[in-house]
């Protein structure tokens, strides 16, 4: 067995990438197919065995790991199509879940709709109150039992919850995170009455302080497991039906894979995963070309990514929001908006002409599909301004209808604000790249970060169409598109090049100075248990890479901060670094002297993470050839790129046509088979030996 492949589903598009320790690499995509998604894996798979000459049998056989992405679970939490859940929790907190701690009202909000009082609302309770029960139990802080768990009452509860067609139960009871004994009482007792039920235990899900959000964490988790195994379930025996007989390795939203037999086990980390790929693609080709420090933005077909690379490592962050939901779950820190390619263009009630969120998605698609599609969208704009060539979207798979682009820009957006066709295109693209920008300024200055500091990685579909324009003001040192093998199929890459990861909490909250013996002793069972999730992955690894941090914040403050720790046994002086680590990243993050030191420090949540290192990783190939002489168009087309230079006449190169050195000045536009790279004037733009391409603001002579 030699490959090695990632697939991403998108929104519209799933990418899949094949590679081999022997510098063998090649990328493929088919539409995504959202009433059945495994089918547009199998054809993304089958796109894949067609480029290498194969067949899709033959192809499959010779693969050891195939690392999946998934929407399924975050499909099932927004579109309300998860299993249908009953609680058990401590008597006298069945209500926890409504009352929701006071957070439900504001969790994930903008300060401006925070504000706007009148106007917001708590989100629905997760589960109705009809299947919530309440069991006789107590556990202290200390994780001293109180009150036995009165296990009739247990068998009861499950037993009413099952006559109201219950698919899963989970459990969250007070202060288990320190004592979990009365939750696997519960599973016991499940297991007895109702073989083979899914379980959700907070001990288990979310073993970390405050009620609400572990709540939150351990029935979202529930809710989702059964819907993810449904999934998988099934796409791995269909695999192995056609040859594959390696492992099937589901992305996490952390940032690294577990197989799919232990997915559900922990269906929440799967939230995140299709966020996940194009950031681990980052650290790997940062790796190859020396780049620390990675703006990563990923604009596919209907949103659009960022997320950053510090110092080679992901920004990982404890607690994810989901739409009015807090989750209790480590997540690579990407923000999503809906700028896509597919992105529909509208005018608000005021007038004024927005660019998503609403997405055109895979079907009907873009108006320019001709799939039935009757709204204007990036893509049609793109279009319209010549930036797209009609003829060659997908490698000339495709063809793009220039007439359905104009029509649909032309009745929803130009009539109604007295635009031409151009014009209103002009407008679109304009939008499309101030929203962008702004959102990549929010998220790297907004984490106490200089832009000059960073390169910037643009992929997706449609990242390349945009990047220099939504790059240029906000002062990164220069922009990378991964192009060679990688083209947009990049978050594709980065799942084939990740690894097994898993993650392991537990809350201890006590003040600064800590007791040495106790920071040991939690970190000593974290790491316990990790060593058996790593063992229960059935895979033998090259090596394991242990990571630790604790969550501290100020005494009587809110803010925790994850603060990293040493590995090994630790010393008094260790310790006290790890309070002094806090203050400076808590001053780089929110600024200098806004740290109140005098107050104390607390220590909450322990966290350890253990890197599985897979025996196989693919390599890029360094591309062959030398540039020899004048690079020559394929041929000259009129392109509007900015409103600066408006509409130019401009050099369009066929990227197969360009070496290793190649350079080029803006205006261009380079063709690729899977994305198209704009270069504006005053911008160059540099092969790499990979066969990327690396854009450079400056004018030159």
């Amino acid at each position: 067995m030699t490959y090695i492949i990632g697939i991403d589903i998108g929104g519209t598009f799933t990418d899949a990438f094949a590679g081999n320790e022997v510098g063998r690499a090649f990328s493929a995509k088919a539409p995504s197919t959202p009433k059945d998604l495994a089918e547009g894996v199998v054809n993304s798979l089958r796109e894949l065995a067609d480029v290498a000459e194969t067949s899709l049998e033959e192809f499959l056989a010779d693969t050891s790991y195939i690392c999946h992405g998934t929407t399924s679970s975050l499909n099932a939490l927004v579109t309300g199509n998860v299993a249908r859940v009953g609680f058990l929790t401590t008597k006298g907190h069945a209500d926890s879940i409504r009352i929701m701690n006071a957070e439900g009202r504001h969790t994930g909000l903008s300060p401006e709709q925070m504000q706007n009082m009148p106007q917001t609302d708590k989100p629905p309770p997760l589960v109705h109150r009809s299947l919530v029960r309440e069991i006789t139990e107590r556990v202290d802080h200390k994780g001293s039992v109180i009150i036995s768990i009165d296990e009739s009452e247990v068998r009861d509860a499950v037993n009413d919850l099952l006559k109201l067609d219950v698919e899963a139960i989970a459990v969250s009871f007070l202060w288990s995170f320190r004592n979990p004994a009365h939750e696997q009482v519960v599973e016991r007792i499940v297991n007895e009455v109702a073989p083979g039920m899914y379980v959700g235990l907070s001990s288990t899900l979310s073993p970390r302080i405050r009620e609400y959000s572990r709540n939150v964490t351990t029935i979202m988790s529930t809710q989702v497991a059964p819907r993810l195994r449904a999934y998988l379930d099934p796409l791995s025996q269909r695999l192995h039906g056609l040859g594959f007989t390696g492992s099937l390795l589901v992305m996490q939203g952390s940032g690294g894979a577990v197989t799919f037999e232990d997915a559900p086990n922990k269906a929440i980390t799967t939230v995140g995963s299709v966020l996940t790929g194009g950031i681990v693609g980052c650290v790997r080709m940062g790796e190859l070309l020396g780049h620390r420090n990675i703006i990563s933005t990923d604009m596919g077909g209907t949103t659009f990514l960022v997320g950053l690379v510090v110092d080679q490592q992901p920004v990982i962050v404890p607690t994810t929001i989901l739409g009015q939901y807090k989750i209790n779950a480590p997540m690579v820190d990407v923000t999503t908006i809906g700028s896509g390619g597919g992105a529909i263009a509208w005018i608000d009630d005021g007038g004024n002409l927005r660019v998503g969120p609403d997405s055109a998605g895979a079907l009907p698609g873009p108006a320019c599909y001709g799939a039935g599609g009757s709204r204007p969208t990036i893509t049609d704009a793109n279009l319209v301004l010549g930036i797209l060539n009609p003829d060659y979207f997908l490698g000339g798979r495709k063809k793009l209808n220039l007439k359905l682009a104009e029509d649909a820009i032309r009745t929803h957006v130009g009539d109604s604000l007295g635009l031409t066709v151009e014009e209103a295109a002009a407008a679109i693209y304009a939008i499309t790249n101030a929203q962008t920008a702004d959102l990549v300024r929010r998220v790297v200055v907004g984490s106490g970060h200089d832009p000059r500091d960073f390169v910037l990685y643009a992929f997706g579909g449609c990242g390349p169409v945009h990047c220099a324009s939504y790059s240029a003001e906000i002062g990164v040192s220069s922009v990378l598109v991964p192009l060679g093998t990688t083209a947009s199929a990049f978050s594709a890459y980065g799942l084939a090049a990740s690894d097994i990861l898993v993650s392991a909490e537990s809350s201890s909250p006590s003040n600064f100075p800590l007791n040495v013996g106790q920071v040991n002793s939690e970190f000593g069972a974290l790491e316990a248990k990790l060593a058996a999730d790593l063992a229960r992955q059935g895979i033998e690894f090259s090596e394991t890479i242990s990571a630790r941090e604790i969550d501290i914040k100020y005494s009587m403050q809110l803010a925790e901060v994850a603060t990293p720790v040493p590995n090994g046994i630790l010393t008094s002086d260790q310790v006290i670094g790890v309070g002094q680590a806090f203050d400076e990243k808590y001053q780089r993050l929110f600024g200098a002297g806004s740290g109140f030191r005098e107050a104390g420090l607390q220590a909450i949540t322990y966290r350890a993470f253990a890197t599985g290192v897979l025996p196989m990783r693919p390599e890029l190939p360094l591309l062959s050839g030398a540039v020899s002489g004048p690079i020559e168009p394929q041929n000259y087309r009129k392109v509007w790129l900015s409103a600066e230079h408006g509409w130019q006449r401009t050099a369009v190169y066929d990227y197969n046509q360009l070496c290793p050195g190649a350079t080029l000045r803006g205006p261009a536009v380079v063709e690729a088979a899977t994305t198209t790279v704009s270069i504006p004037e005053g911008t160059r733009g540099v092969i790499d030996a990979y066969g990327n391409m690396l854009l450079e603001f400056q004018t030159l002579e």
